[in-house]
């Protein structure tokens, strides 16, 4: 295997039109400006995403998802990567109270957010206009309303399947890439990229970002993963 990128999260490494991403045991909050050791915290992340994957594909989401290798390592069509993140907030939370702090925290809204962020650590991610991402030639206007559908399609999906585990999902961030010509989701569903909160407990990366304690975020991981498991059994 050919090692073609390593991240803060993940390694990929290219089998031909095939990529197999390596989560990493370790924590990053802050764009990587904290940093642990967190063992066994890849299979965590990498088999919640198989899951998560999965039950979106089952319910008409595409995505680069195939399959679950390893402890630690999924297998995902190669795709072209949009410099985008694209976050669906169900309730009023993080960096949105930041900026509207006229709305009392973990409000929820009438309907669901959604906000682009231009994908740059040196630039933290700066949230940015639709407009913007169409003027840098980034996506045209019907890929914007695409992506825009398909991430609260998603997200709405997410929520309604941590519902019934009694849990709030507060918000998600996706990433998307083109397959054959196709815009698909892409990179990983884990306690990294959403938050829920279970009995009023962060069972995600915000425990971490909070405490710094690591030990206790990665029981809560396992929390999340076995909640996903009994809701998807149940089904």
């Amino acid at each position: 295997m050919e090692l073609v990128y390593e991240g803060k999260a993940k390694r990929v490494y290219a089998e031909g039109d095939i990529l197999l991403l390596e989560f990493k045991d370790e924590l990053t909050a802050f764009d990587g400006a904290k940093r642990d050791s967190a063992p066994g915290k890849g299979a965590l992340a990498a088999s919640l995403s198989a899951l998560l994957f999965a039950y979106l594909r089952g319910r008409g989401v595409e995505s680069h998802f195939i399959g679950q290798r390893g402890p630690n390592l999924l297998e995902v069509r190669r795709a072209q990567a949009l410099p985008l993140e694209v976050i669906v907030r169900f309730r009023a939370y993080g960096s949105y109270l930041k900026r509207m702090p006229l709305v009392e925290p973990l409000r929820p809204f009438k309907k669901p957010l959604v906000e682009l962020h231009l994908k740059d650590d040196r630039l933290h991610d700066p949230l940015i206009l639709p407009q913007d991402a169409i003027e840098a030639g980034l996506v045209d206007e019907a890929e914007l309303g695409q992506i825009t559908d398909v991430a609260v399609r998603a997200g709405e999906l997410l929520r309604d399947l941590y519902r019934r585990a009694g849990c709030d999902f507060i918000d998600v961030k996706f990433e998307f890439g083109r397959v054959g010509g196709r815009l698909v989701l892409i990179d990983e569903i884990s306690g990294d990229t959403f938050r829920v909160l279970c009995g009023g407990e962060h069972l995600d990366k915000e425990y971490y970002r909070k405490t710094g304690d690591v030990r206790g975020l990665l029981e809560r991981y396992g929390k999340l993963l076995e909640y996903t498991r009994l809701v998807l059994e149940a089904q």
